[in-house]
């Protein structure tokens, strides 16, 4: 067995969601967003994803962490702050010495939908599908789900 935390990066809400992966099998296990307050500064909202999310982790014990890969969108300056939370994130697992492993999201959603173009709400009915016990309350625990689906899927190969 293999546990994996999935991560959906951000400065607002970073999702994540916990799954065991047992052979071809998936488990959901637990997921959650981490919201740091929107008026703190950068640098503490960054320490706040990186506290929180390290707690996650010491609690659910993954033993690989997936993150999405930042991509290169029409505003610079929101490419450059979600690589700062992503790189809190990063660090929370670094840290604790998890193999981290980064899909690009038109990865992570052909893994999970066999789309690469597929929407949020196709998205969240695959989950549904492949994790049953899964309900996210968000999309960006959705996405954190998705995440932890796909490198699952790519990692068996």
């Amino acid at each position: 067995m293999t546990r994996i935390i999935g991560i959906d990066p951000g400065l607002v809400h970073t999702g994540w969601a916990v799954i065991d992966s047992i052979g071809s099998e998936r488990k959901y296990v637990a997921s959650g967003k981490i919201e740091p307050k929107r008026d703190a500064p950068l640098a503490a909202r960054l320490a706040f994803i990186f506290d929180n999310l390290g707690t996650v982790i010491d609690l659910w014990k993954p033993d690989e962490f997936a993150i999405e890969y930042t991509f290169v969108n029409k505003n610079p300056t929101t490419t450059l702050l979600l690589g700062h939370a992503r790189a809190a994130a990063i660090l929370a697992a670094g840290t604790r010495e998890i193999p981290i492993f980064e899909y690009e999201p038109n990865k992570i959603k052909k893994a999970v939908s066999a789309a690469g173009h597929a929407d949020k709400s196709q998205i969240m009915g695959m989950i549904k599908i492949l994790l049953p016990a899964a309900n996210p309350k968000s999309a960006d625990e959705a996405d954190a789900c998705a995440v932890a689906l796909a490198h699952s899927n790519m990692s068996r190969f």
